[in-house]
């Protein structure tokens, strides 16, 4: 039985500071004319928070506002409430007394459902509120992604009496294209880009299916019926259905590409699968078409760094390198690089394996190994088109480096991508590669070196002060622990629960001037062009970790995570980057 309070919605709002008086009597004529609830027009007109009206709800209603988050239903209660009933009547249950079963359900005030659902499970329903994102998290995390899905098939599985669908004699490609398999596959992929995922794993194992999801860099494994196992070569073939492969072909890798829209967002979904003793395992890249590209500044570069960066990207000709490991952003910041000099009166052309972003007023190329087409025979022909800067997605063999080179030599302004651990250690490399060290010195004109760290939740994160073990990391560099005001997410339902949300970069840049081309020719180690470097103003990337530790933006355990312990070559580097560091120091409060 629901019983209202003396207060009224509108009243809690005001009362509490959600809406202003003159915007909730906009909300109170419109709900009137629309014949609409006040609290759906007031999300409608985006007015207040969905969790805030929804808990002022409640209260009006003296219903139970409450949080999923930590949600974990026994045994029993899934078994009253399966899956089929809590994805169709959008309903999770929380426990059950002799007066009923308490069920969470974002409108109260919907009568039939509750009916029906008195109905169906021959118990009362004692109803509490919640938001309706917090019931899809939660429905996700208890009974699994497609958890009614899987119901479904089981059960129909079952009565056809058919065993685990891993069996030659099924027809695998028939089952890949049931109206309950595509149904679970897209599923897992709208998932996926509701919580911001970059890629997605299907792993094969020995007893079960595993699905991950990275986000910000991390993989977390998404929640999945167990019963999914069942249904692994069914699952896998549709995905390479979706990816126009050869389904029959289970023994050799493939790659493919599969095209999506969301709403008004397209998205490129890169295909890998290679063979496992249990299965194909798949990874699934998630690309968007139709995303903004970002500015330095949104990436996260301080503006010393933009400063640098833009000297370096708008010379007239010579090679930039942006070095890192995989997955440190350093296509990103490249496509941001070439959007900052995109202008009317420069032609700029890319070689890129894939291309993951559309350019406007961009020529890009993608290289096909399969025809022969590779970065050094586009670089070879690519002159005739009359360019003035170029991007080489990657410089990954000799000869590709020593037309990078040539190239840059005659004119041009090239960008392009190196692994290595540190922007000094770029120089070794190309080294490595045969290159000269005269015509390193001749053609790089700065290297810039990357890492990405997640950045903290601005919703929940909190001030805290770091246990002893982390103070010797923070000593090398003369932060005083005491005078700075640490931050550490707690979690909340923005983050998922996590204390991250979104990633930033930590950034080294050596500028290559003429002291360092001298040490360049001369042969010197990466040691000693990074000490030179550093005593011209270079700041290593744990040291930019540091800064944004201490500005709050990520924790010390992120930067730790990511980047190696600075190896000072002189007293003088150590003492330069304590200075700094005191310089910045916010004052704790």
């Amino acid at each position: 039985m629901i019983h209202t309070t003396s207060e009224t919605l509108a009243q809690i709002l005001v009362k509490r500071g959600y809406v202003d008086i003159e915007s909730l009597e906009l909300a109170i004529a419109e709900s009137k004319r629309s014949h609409q609830r006040l609290d759906a027009i007031v999300l409608k007109m985006g007015l207040c928070e969905e969790d805030l009206v929804m808990e002022a709800l409640a209260h009006s209603l003296s219903i139970p506002f409450m949080k999923l988050g930590e949600l974990k239903p026994s045994k029993k209660l899934l078994d009253i409430v399966p899956a089929q009933i809590a994805e169709h009547f959008r309903v999770i249950p929380v426990s059950q007394d002799v007066g009923g079963l308490r069920v969470a359900m974002a409108d109260p005030l919907d009568i039939e459902v509750i009916d029906e659902l008195r109905r169906l499970l021959q118990t009362e329903i004692e109803p509490v509120v919640s938001t309706p994102k917090e019931i899809d998290r939660a429905y996700n995390r208890i009974y699994g992604i497609g958890g009614a899905t899987m119901s479904e098939l089981t059960e129909e599985s079952n009565r056809r009496g058919d065993e685990v669908v891993l069996d030659a004699n099924i027809d695998i490609e028939d089952m890949a294209e049931d109206a309950s398999i595509v149904k679970f596959v897209n599923q897992v992929i709208q998932e996926a880009f509701n919580d911001r995922a970059t890629d997605i794993h299907v792993e094969p194992m020995e007893r079960e299916l595993r699905i991950r999801y990275r986000i910000d860099g991390m993989l977390y494994e998404a929640p999945i019926p167990p019963a999914i196992k069942r249904f692994q070569a069914a699952i896998i073939s549709r995905v390479k259905i979706m990816a126009d492969l050869n389904i029959a072909e289970r023994r050799l890798p493939q790659d493919g590409k599969i095209k999506l829209r969301m709403g008004e967002k397209e998205f490129d979904l890169r295909v890998s699968t290679v063979p496992t003793p249990h299965g194909e395992s798949i990874a699934i890249r998630i690309l968007s078409r139709d995303s903004e590209l970002c500015t330095l500044e949104r990436l996260g570069f301080d503006p010393d760094h933009q400063s640098t960066m833009r000297q370096m990207i708008c010379k007239p000709h010579g090679i930039v390198f942006i070095t890192g490991p995989t997955g440190s952003g350093k296509s990103t910041t490249l496509y941001a690089s070439l959007t900052e000099i995109n202008t009317m009166n420069s032609k700029i052309i890319t070689i890129e394996d894939p291309i993951e972003y559309r350019i406007p007023g961009v020529t890009q190329i993608q290289v096909n190994p399969q025809i022969e087409l590779s970065f050094a025979r586009v670089l070879r022909t690519i002159l005739r088109q009359d360019p003035d800067v170029i991007m080489v997605g990657e410089t990954r063999d000799p000869e590709t480096a020593q037309i990078t080179i040539q190239t840059a030599l005659t004119g041009h302004l090239v960008f392009s991508t190196l692994h290595t651990n540190d922007a000094s250690g770029a120089v070794t490399r190309l080294e490595d590669m045969g290159i000269e060290p005269f015509l390193i010195a001749s053609s790089v004109e700065g290297v810039l070196a990357q890492r990405l760290v997640r950045i903290l939740c601005p919703d929940c994160k909190q001030s805290y002060r770091p246990e002893e073990h982390m103070h010797a990391h923070l000593s090398v560099y003369g932060i005083d622990v005491d005078k700075v005001d640490f931050k550490r997410g707690v979690g909340c339902e923005r983050c998922r629960y996590t204390g991250f949300r979104g990633r930033t970069v930590l950034v080294e840049i050596v500028k290559i001037n003429e002291k360092l081309r001298r040490l360049i020719v001369s042969g010197g180690a990466a040691n000693v062009i990074k000490s030179e470097a550093m005593m011209q103003g270079m700041r290593p990337i744990r040291f930019n970790g540091w800064e944004k530790v201490m500005r709050g933006i990520t924790t010390i355990e992120e930067v730790l995570r990511v980047s190696m312990e600075d190896e000072f070559e002189t007293p003088e580097e150590r003492e330069l980057i304590k200075k700094h560091l005191r310089d910045m120091a916010p004052a704790k409060h």
